[in-house]
């Protein structure tokens, strides 16, 4: 994922742009807590998958301005479909990170969210990848057509 910083917006948000897609990137910056730590020592590599889902799930609303909840009014809900995980190097206890998302393709059904998680200290890559999201009927659990609005409100 190349991402390029562009600026910082009115809200004091980062904002990264990728050249290669029409979509923007968007930051959110955690910590290493203690229940995030396995045996060895470091971060379990299913942890990383709960930051990628914490960032979407601030990014939806402070960058998006559509919110998880927004979409379960009206009866929708996102699930992963598929997930890809490059794991590059570990984080440790209190390490302070970087998970940097956004959208790479909308299709009919979903859309692919590529991400890239960086160790604030050192800015070195962490791991990085995609999911694939399909959104669904909360009632049926059947994949639904994304509408025009959705579409246009996270195509920013």
């Amino acid at each position: 994922m190349r991402l390029l910083i562009q600026s910082v917006d009115g809200n004091g948000d980062i904002r990264q742009m990728d050249k290669q897609a029409p979509f923007s990137i968007f930051s959110s910056e955690f910590k290493v807590r203690p229940d995030d730590i396995d045996m060895f020592n470091h971060v379990h590599n299913s942890t990383y998958f709960d930051y990628v889902l914490a960032a979407r799930y601030d990014q939806m609303e402070r960058c998006y301005g559509m919110s998880l909840e927004e979409f379960l009014k009206q009866g929708y809900g996102w699930v992963v479909r598929t997930a890809f995980v490059d794991y590059k190097r570990s984080l440790g206890l209190g390490d302070e990170f970087v998970v940097s998302t956004g959208i790479e393709s909308i299709n009919p059904k979903g859309c692919r969210v590529k991400f890239e998680i960086r160790n604030k200290k050192t800015n070195k890559v962490v791991c990085d990848g995609w999911f694939d999201y399909v959104m669904i009927d909360i009632q049926s659990g059947k994949s639904v057509k994304v509408s025009d609005e959705m579409i246009e409100r996270y195509s920013i």
